[in-house]
């Protein structure tokens, strides 16, 4: 009985921070898509195909982030390739023009 109780609480636990991941990206996206229509900047789903056009694999994970206030804004990407290889790709959010591909090396 104790056992099944603990594997009722682990899935309950699952569950719930599952749920708060979707939440926090889903928050994350209408912060992003908020601030790009604000700011007069290119879609999230614009800089998507940028950052895939020059480094395909898939996305991990997405941020809008401030290069010091007064230069501008930046879509960051993290994206693994085929060879399971990890990439940063920062698309000039104003522009699109591709910044900059680092390789994660961690």
């Amino acid at each position: 009985m104790k056992l099944l109780s603990a594997i009722t609480l682990t899935s309950v636990l699952t569950v719930m921070f599952l749920s708060a991941s979707v939440k926090a990206d889903d928050d994350d996206l209408r912060e992003m898509k908020t601030l790009s229509e604000g700011l007069g900047l290119i879609s999230l789903e614009e800089a998507k195909a940028k950052a895939l056009e020059a480094k395909p694999g898939v996305i991990e994970d997405a941020d809008l982030d401030d290069r010091d206030m007064s230069k501008g804004w930046d879509y960051e990407f993290e994206i693994v390739d085929v060879d399971g290889n990890e990439w940063e790709v920062y698309i000039d959010a104003k522009t699109g023009e591709v910044r900059k591909i680092e390789k994660d090396w961690f």
